[in-house]
């Protein structure tokens, strides 16, 4: 919360929670859809979507934020400074798949809010470091290029979620295939 802001009630908290799940739950099958729609959706009162967001753009703009937010969290309750790089990348693995279903269209959204943008350095600083431990492991080449590295397994990810026509599956499962194809690719293994 920012500085200054009173802390909100719980049932307020909670209508805006209703409020930003139903939205991303419409937007992300039909971009176009209404603050009325929203409402409707998230079962409140048209006024109550404007009383807590003061415009679509505003409520898009915050449920970006949100996530972001969740996704930072995600990334530093994996430890990449001081958990096993292994165990590191797949905590954060597995908690960002679940996050990034939960939030599709929001994380897609394009940010210029400060806040927003702090909390993606975050998570892009916490995977180059969790990368350059992994390397230092010997679980990466020494040669390897870390940046190459970091948008492979980005891409990864992204195609779990994205790329699958069913529901993505388990996440710890998910987040084990993935770092085992970053890791070892799709030969066999010796």
């Amino acid at each position: 919360m920012a500085e200054g802001q009173r802390r909100l009630r719980a049932d307020a908290e909670r209508s805006i929670r209703t409020i930003m799940e139903a939205a991303e739950r419409l937007l992300a099958a039909n971009p176009a859809a209404t603050i009325e729609q929203i409402a409707e959706a998230a079962g409140v009162a048209r006024t109550t979507v404007h009383r807590r967001f003061a415009s679509r753009d505003a409520l898009i703009a915050s449920m970006t934020r949100d996530a972001w937010a969740q996704m930072g969290a995600a990334v530093a309750a994996a430890r990449p400074a001081t958990a096993p790089p292994l165990v590191a990348l797949h905590q954060a693995t597995a908690t960002i798949l679940e996050i990034k279903s939960r939030w599709p269209f929001a994380l897609g959204q394009p940010s210029d809010d400060p806040s927003t943008v702090r909390h993606q350095q975050e998570v892009h600083a916490g995977c180059e470091l969790v990368l350059r431990r992994a390397q230092q492991a010997g679980l990466l080449r020494p040669d390897v290029d870390l940046d190459w590295t970091r948008r492979v397994y980005l891409a990864l990810i992204h195609e779990t979620i994205n790329g699958a026509p069913a529901s993505p599956g388990d996440p710890d499962e998910l987040a084990a295939r993935i770092l085992d194809t970053l890791l070892h690719g799709a030969a066999p293994r010796p």
